[in-house]
């Protein structure tokens, strides 16, 4: 079984570069799609930054998510959500 730490709320991603999620800084992301269809979640440089990377999150899926304190993450669809994790032992 895998655990997780809890570093924060989950809440939905914002839906452009303008409105990205830090997260607080947080390093690891669990992003997770709520909807039933796919939509593309990108990582940015910054809040209103430029692009380093995208992928496209299956309907009902999630992934922990990597990333520098000041990255920002954005979906196309605010049924994408995020929360800061961390990993227990």
């Amino acid at each position: 079984m895998t655990r997780i730490l809890l570093k924060g709320e989950e809440e939905a991603l914002g839906t452009n570069t303008a409105g990205a999620k830090i997260f607080s800084n947080a390093r690891l992301v669990r992003v997770v799609n709520t909807t039933s269809n796919a939509h593309l979640v990108t990582l940015v440089a910054a809040v209103g930054g430029s692009t380093l990377g995208s992928f496209t999150l299956p309907g009902g899926e999630s992934v922990e998510l990597v990333k520098d304190p000041l990255n920002g993450i954005f979906a196309a669809n605010a049924g994408v959500k995020g929360s800061a994790v961390g990993y227990s032992n």
